[in-house]
C-alpha cells in the first residue's frame, strides 16, 4: 500500500509541476526513510549517514528555490508538437540504439561484472518512463471532454501506457539482476545519480522546461543536484561503517 500511494503521488506530481523539480527530490525518500528506520526499527545511523541526510534535504532546498516556476506544456496540442519534434525522435532513436547494444550485446557478456551496464539500461529506460507519466497526464485531461480532440486524447494515452508499461518491466527485470550481483547500497546510490541525470536530459528536450530557466537558477540546480547525490552517496555506500561522533574524541594514538 504505502508504495502504490507513492507512485500516485508521484504521477500527481509529474501532472503539476516541472519533471526537473519533481525527479530529484524523489531522493528524499532515502533520508526520510533512514531516519524512520533509526527510530522506529533500531537501525544504526552512522555520522556519516546523518550527514547525508542533512546534505540531501539542503540540496533539495536549494532545488526548489531555482527550479522553473511554471509549466513549458500545458496541453494536448503542445505535448504532441513535442512529441513529434525532430531533436526529439533523433534523441529517441538514439537512446533505442544504445538500448538494443546494451540488451543483446554488452549486457550478455559485461553485465555480471560491470555495474554500469545494467545501469545504463535502466536510466536510459527512465527515458522513456518519466515523460510518459508526464504526457499520460496531459492527455487524460482531454480523454472526457467531448470535443473532437477527446479520441486523438485517447489515442495518445493509450500509446504512452503501452511504452510506460515496456519501460517499467524491463526495468525491473535488470534492477533484479543488478541486485544479484552487486551491493544494493552502491547500486542504488550511482543509480540514483545516472537515473536522474538522463531523465532531465530527456525532459529538456521533450518539455524545454529550462528554456525558462536563467544561469543563475541553473547553476542553482545544477548545485542542489550535486548536494543530494552526494548526500545519497554518503547514506547509501557508507552506511555499514561504524564511525560516530564520539570516535572524533579518541586521542590519536601513535607509536613509534
Amino acid at each position: 500500500l504505502p508504495v502504490a500511494l507513492g507512485q500516485i503521488g508521484n504521477f500527481l506530481a509529474y501532472t503539476a509541476v516541472p519533471t526537473v523539480l519533481v525527479t530529484p527530490l524523489g531522493a528524499l525518500g532515502v533520508p526520510f526513510g533512514s531516519i524512520l528506520a533509526s527510530y522506529l526499527l533500531k537501525e544504526k545511523l552512522n555520522i556519516l549517514g546523518k550527514l547525508g541526510c542533512l546534505l540531501s534535504c539542503a540540496g533539495s532546498v536549494v532545488l526548489i528555490i531555482h527550479s522553473p516556476k511554471s509549466e513549458s506544456v500545458t496541453t494536448q496540442a503542445e505535448l504532441e508538437e513535442k512529441l513529434t519534434n525532430p531533436v526529439f525522435v533523433g534523441y529517441l532513436c538514439i537512446v533505442l540504439l544504445m538500448l538494443l547494444l546494451l540488451i543483446f550485446w554488452i549486457a550478455p557478456a559485461h553485465g555480471p561484472t560491470n555495474i554500469m551496464v545494467y545501469i545504463s539500461i535502466c536510466s536510459l529506460l527512465g527515458s522513456f518512463t518519466v515523460p510518459s507519466t508526464k504526457g499520460i497526464g496531459l492527455a487524460a485531461q482531454d480523454i472526457f471532454h467531448n470535443n473532437p480532440s477527446s479520441q486523438r486524447a485517447l489515442y495518445l494515452c493509450l500509446v504512452l501506457l503501452a511504452v510506460l508499461g515496456c519501460s517499467i518491466i524491463i526495468q525491473f527485470r535488470y534492477i533484479n539482476k543488478a541486485l544479484e550481483c552487486f551491493d544494493s547500497s552502491v547500486f542504488g546510490a550511482i543509480y540514483y545519480v545516472v537515473f536522474t541525470t538522463l531523465v532531465l536530459l530527456a525532459s529538456a528536450i521533450l518539455f524545454r522546461e529550462w528554456s525558462n530557466v536563467g544561469v543563475v537558477d541553473f547553476l542553482g540546480m545544477a548545485c542542489g543536484f550535486t548536494t543530494v547525490s552526494i548526500g545519497i552517496v554518503l547514506i547509501q555506500v557508507f552506511k555499514e561503517f561504524n564511525f560516530s561522533i564520539g570516535d572524533l574524541n579518541k586521542p590519536n594514538m601513535k607509536t613509534d
